[in-house]
């Protein structure tokens, strides 16, 4: 089929068009069944192409041509800066106050911030090489006004070199200028400007400049909220380790266990992923444009470069990478992003069975004046909280995930792809702490619904059939699996047929009288006992005594 200057096409919910380009044909043909496309009846997809050779365009819009859409009011530059309300990302906006924490580490002043720290802390190190004569020990005086640059950096500063930017479009040479502004009007550091930046390729000090943005928003923000959210599911589990609860595996009723035992096995794993992200080791790198201290080598020869390079990168808190392109290659950051998607996923899986709880009626949830659970339905208190947390750590893991699958790989010695990815670490953590702190309020509005838990126990006398087929199996009892699945399967279970069940039984009176004072509340095992001593296996889990929880409860 052969198009001329222009052509249209009305698409229904009947059909689909896939256009292919030819050099010298445009054929049409149906690509997809019908069920595969909805649109609506009214859309038209309009196709106008012109040839020239091999090049065709396409141009194509959707229109409803029987109601008004509006359009949002335009407005002048000015009313659409940067505001709460402007922001594209609501961590910048709506959930701002929940996340600022991570501004001074994850942000673009954060990130200019660590760049100066590295290139100040580089000029120093030079001064402590007797081969590099030509930056000579500093003074006291000129040291404590470097040490200044860092300590008063200021949003100003981090302005200005925004602004010389503007003009080098490059971010890591304008740090490089604006330091030597900085530092001209000192007379002695005045004479080594040009060692600023000395034998370094932009990613030696970007690289050591995100490791320590992650390291202090990790033990700054992250990790003491991690450490909270363990904690009050501790206190949870320690405060309600003796009621008993009805199981269920596969949504159906199963062997009792305790609340707090079940709220136990969340802290313990969440420990172990606070643990695992806590070892890993960030690493840096100063070796130069492709690893190797080409142009270190050419201007000082005699000077050990790499174990300069790692005296350098451990004085800064890191672990040294001796091998290396131009860039550190990202795998500790793999790591760590991967530790923190799996206690996201530990706590998504938290958030869902507390949801489920509240929905069963286990939960009540406390109700704060004037908040409104439903724009129609008055009654409704919906547990919010923890659908923001899972809501969040699902936006969070999607982002991390990114960062871990990409970050590793980087073309031969170095492509630019990390560079733009990389600004984005805190987009991940950001949606990560909001998740945590959501959960935790969802945690205090938790009431222990005791009534409920009980009424499903006293209609789920058929789970004591595991514990009595188990006693007659220990005294030679014959089929004691299929008798018990023939008094229970898919049958009503009573009190009184349970109990007419076992004295029937031809066991030793002590065995007997057990399973007749055994009843769904107290057929919890060692739940109790878990639930109670979960500090202990929280501390286990980290090998030192991390923190103790108090019960409300004695």
């Amino acid at each position: 089929m052969e198009f001329g200057a222009a052509s249209s096409r009305v698409l229904n919910s009947n059909h689909f068009m896939c256009l292919i380009p030819n050099p010298k044909k445009f054929q049409s043909q149906s690509v997809l069944p019908s069920s595969n496309l909805r649109l609506p009846s009214n859309a038209s997809f309009q196709i106008s192409s012109s040839i020239s050779r091999r090049d065709c365009t396409f141009k194509a819009t959707l229109k409803d041509t029987n109601t008004l859409t509006p359009t949002v009011k335009k407005m002048s530059g000015n009313e659409f800066e940067l505001s709460s309300l402007t922001a594209l990302s609501p961590l910048d906006g709506r959930y701002w106050s929940k996340v600022k924490d991570l501004a001074p580490y994850m942000s673009e002043y954060g990130l200019i911030y660590y760049r100066v720290f590295v290139e100040i802390k580089w000029l120093l190190k030079l001064s402590q090489i007797p081969q590099v004569t030509e930056v000579p020990s500093f003074s006291e005086e000129a040291q404590s006004y470097l040490q200044g640059v860092v300590d008063d950096f200021s949003m100003n500063d981090a302005l200005e070199i925004k602004n010389i930017e503007r003009v080098t479009n490059h971010d890591v040479k304008a740090v490089e200028y604006f330091l030597k502004q900085k530092c001209q009007s000192h007379p002695e550091i005045a004479e080594v400007l040009e060692f600023f930046h000395f034998a370094c390729t932009s990613e030696d000090i970007n690289n050591l400049a995100h490791a320590l943005m992650l390291k202090e928003a990790m033990n700054t923000a992250i990790f003491p909220v991690m450490d909270e959210l363990i904690k009050a599911i501790c206190n949870t589990a320690k405060d309600h380790a003796h009621i008993p609860m009805l199981s269920r595996t596969h949504g159906q009723p199963a062997s009792p266990t305790t609340l707090g035992k079940e709220m136990a096995v969340f802290a313990v794993r969440l420990s172990r992923e606070r643990r695992d992200m806590s070892q890993v080791e960030l690493m840096g790198k100063l070796a130069g444009a492709v690893g190797n201290y080409n142009a270190h080598l050419v201007a000082y020869p005699d000077v050990k470069w790499p174990q300069i390079a790692e005296d350098f990168v451990k004085s800064l808190g890191l672990s040294f990478n001796p091998y290396v392109t131009q860039i550190e290659t990202h795998d500790y950051m793999a790591k760590l992003f991967h530790s923190i998607i799996q206690f996201n996923n530990i706590l998504i899986d938290f958030d869902r069975d507390v949801w489920g709880y509240i929905s069963l009626g286990y939960f009540k949830q406390t109700t704060k004046a004037g908040e409104i659970g439903s724009s129609t339905m008055p009654h409704k208190v919906n547990p919010i909280d923890f659908e923001n947390s899972e809501g969040n750590l699902g936006v969070a893991n999607g982002g991390l995930s990114h960062l871990s699958i990409k970050l590793p790989i980087s073309r031969w010695q170095r492509d630019l792809t990390d560079s733009t990815v990389l600004r984005n670490m805190g987009v991940g953590l950001g949606h990560s702490i909001l998740a945590y702190k959501s959960t935790l309020q969802g945690i205090t509005k938790l009431q222990v619904n005791e009534a409920r838990l009980s009424e499903d126990l006293n209609q789920s006398w058929e789970v004591l059939a595991e514990p009595i087929q188990t006693v007659m199996r220990r005294y030679g009892v014959p089929e004691p699996y299929e008798k018990l699945k023939e008094l229970t399967r898919g049958r009503a279970v009573t009190k009184e047929s349970i109990t007419q069940f076992i004295e029937g039984l031809e066991l030793p009176k002590e065995a007997k009288s057990n399973l007749l004072k055994l009843t769904p509340h107290t057929y919890v095992g060692a739940a109790v006992e878990l639930a109670r001593t979960v500090d202990v296996a929280v501390n286990l889990v980290n090998g030192t005594k991390v923190f103790e929880t108090q019960s409300v409860k004695s």
